[in-house]
């Protein structure tokens, strides 16, 4: 009776691991059917299963009804890779704020003293599109720079700053002052600093506990740009508000490092 038992045991975690297996290796969300039919096992043990695995956090269904890998999974990646997982869960805020604006759109976080550019939607226009991602940014002359150094998620730089035009803050003053109106405003912008001709506007992402960890930002031509800042700056501050509370969902005790 007692092998029985445990010959029961290891075939249910047996089936419950090809079961996780099969959904975090899959290329996309897959529905219940899908799962049943590729794991070969009965539908009534794969429900029995999935149940149980959603409960435990292990596996989770998204909008469509479809199995994707459950939040223990993203708080181990955020907790040991943040940056590929908060692109990840940005994706759709993201191509929201594409989609209404046209304009390209980034996701950077703090890494050392550098902004890194972790996820992007590119611009529907030819002109302004640009992978940012492959691009080192001074972050005083960025958008999402002067988030993350508004809300002290990256340590303020020391001494003068280089010019890269006639447009850029090159004094520790001038630039103090600059986060002073980002924080009053809840939104950064820099027009002609990076390149002349270049605009970008970027709000802060928060984690569970409150502190910035990110910037989502858009940039483009100053032309397109220059006149709808303060739209575009409380858009992006809105969408930004809703990447925070999902991602405090995502990790509601530890938030995204």
């Amino acid at each position: 009776m007692g092998d029985h038992g445990t010959a029961s045991g290891t075939q249910a975690v047996d089936r419950a691991a090809l079961l996780v297996s099969t959904v975090v290796l899959a290329p996309a969300p897959l529905a219940f059917a899908e799962i049943a039919d590729e794991c070969g096992l009965p539908r009534s043990t794969t429900s029995r299963l999935l149940t149980a695995l959603e409960r435990t956090e292990l596996l989770e269904r998204n909008e469509a009804g479809s199995y994707v890998a459950g939040p223990l999974f993203w708080r181990y990646a955020t907790r040991h890779d943040p940056f590929e997982e908060v692109g990840r869960l940005a994706r759709p805020v993201l191509e929201r704020v594409g989609a209404e604006t046209g304009e390209t759109v980034n996701l950077g976080m703090p890494r050392g003293e550098r902004v890194v550019h972790v996820a992007q939607v590119d611009s529907r226009f030819l002109l302004g599109t640009r992978d940012w991602t492959q691009v080192e940014v001074p972050p005083h002359a960025s958008s999402l720079g002067k988030v993350l150094y508004a809300f002290d998620a990256l340590p303020l730089p020391t001494g003068e700053l280089p010019g890269l035009t006639d447009r850029t803050l090159v004094s520790l003053p001038a630039l103090r002052r600059e986060l002073a109106e980002v924080r009053r405003r809840g939104w950064a912008t820099t027009v002609d600093e990076l390149e002349l001709g270049l605009t970008g506007i970027a709000a802060p992402v928060r984690n569970a506990r409150g502190e910035v960890i990110a910037a989502l930002g858009i940039s483009g031509p100053t032309p397109r740009l220059v006149e709808r800042l303060a739209p575009l700056g409380r858009l992006l501050t809105d969408q930004a508000e809703q990447l925070t509370a999902l991602l405090r969902r995502r990790t509601p005790e530890e938030g995204v490092a």
